[in-house]
C-alpha cells in the first residue's frame, strides 16, 4: 500500500481525513441499471443526498460561538461520508463499482471545488495518479476547506443564519458532487 509523504503541519489533518475517506470504498446497494434509467436513478440520489447533507451540515451547525467550532471538522466528515457513498451508489448503478478508486473519488469528491487542482486526475482518469500529483491535489483541497471551515467557523456565530448558510452550501456542495459522478461514470463505457 502507497503512503504519502506527510504534508506541513497546517496540511495534516484535511490531508488525513481526505486519506481517511477516499481509501475506503463505501458499500453500495445499488446495482447496476439499464442505460435508460442510469441518470434518473443518479438525480434521485444526489437529491437524497444533498437532503441528507444540508440537514445534517446545518444541525451540526447550529451550536453557536466557540463551542460551534467545535463542530467544523465533523460537520465535514459527515458530509464527506455522505458524498462518498453518492459516488459509490452513482459508480454501481452504472456498472463501475470496481472501477472506483482513490482518484475517482477525489476527482469527484472536489472538481467543483479545486477544479485547477482535480484536473491532473481528470487527464489521468483511467491511471493511478502519481504520489506528487496526489500531493499537490490535497495541498490546492486543502486551502480550499480551509477557506470553507473559516466560513462556518464565521457562521457559527450567527446560529439560525449561520445553519441556515451551512446547510445550503452542503446541499449545493453535495449537488455537484453528484452531477461529477453522473458525468465521470457515463461517460465510461459499459
Amino acid at each position: 500500500m502507497n503512503t504519502l509523504p506527510a504534508l506541513p503541519d497546517a496540511d495534516r489533518p484535511w490531508s488525513a481525513a481526505l486519506l481517511d475517506l477516499v481509501a475506503h470504498k463505501p458499500a453500495s446497494g445499488e446495482s447496476p441499471r439499464p442505460l435508460a434509467e442510469r441518470e434518473a436513478r443518479a438525480r434521485a440520489l444526489t437529491e437524497a443526498a444533498a437532503r441528507k447533507a444540508a440537514a445534517t451540515a446545518a444541525g451540526l451547525a447550529l451550536p453557536p460561538g466557540p463551542l460551534g467550532w467545535l463542530t467544523v471538522l465533523p460537520e465535514l466528515l459527515a458530509v464527506w461520508r455522505i458524498q462518498a457513498q453518492l459516488v459509490a451508489d452513482v459508480a454501481a448503478l452504472h456498472g463501475h463499482s470496481a472501477e472506483l478508486g482513490r482518484d475517482q473519488m477525489l476527482y469527484c469528491l472536489f472538481r467543483h471545488t479545486a477544479a485547477q487542482a482535480v484536473r491532473d486526475l481528470a487527464v489521468r482518469a483511467g491511471e493511478r495518479a502519481g504520489q506528487a500529483v496526489l500531493q499537490r491535489v490535497l495541498q490546492a483541497i486543502g486551502v480550499k476547506l480551509g477557506e470553507r471551515s473559516l466560513g462556518s467557523a464565521v457562521a457559527r456565530w450567527v446560529p439560525l443564519a449561520g445553519a441556515a448558510g451551512v446547510g445550503a452550501y452542503a446541499w449545493w456542495d453535495t449537488r455537484q458532487v453528484g452531477r461529477s459522478a453522473q458525468a465521470l461514470f457515463a461517460s465510461l463505457p459499459d
